[in-house]
């Protein structure tokens, strides 16, 4: 994510904001569409709004709040393996 920021950083406002919120909505309407159809829909949507997070605040929030409930998920499995 960084190397992306740094690339992204070299460019005028203008053309980052349009690169970003034009491949960040590509990759998440490519998710909805994958949800449906075979492939990782999921995926896509989560690095939609990783790359949408750079720039938008609503983004960010969930992608905030995505990460938070995939290491509760991630702490749950943990806990279930080692009562084993």
């Amino acid at each position: 994510m960084n190397k992306i920021k740094e690339i992204l950083g070299k460019l005028p406002h203008p053309v980052r904001w349009a690169l970003t919120m034009l491949i960040g909505f590509i990759l998440l309407i490519l998710g909805l569409i994958m949800m449906v159809t075979p492939g990782p829909g999921l995926l896509f949507i989560f690095f939609g709004l990783t790359i949408l997070a750079l720039e938008l605040e609503w983004a960010r929030e969930l992608n905030k709040q995505g990460m938070q409930g995939l290491e509760r998920i991630v702490a749950k499995i943990k806990a279930f393996f080692k009562r084993k």
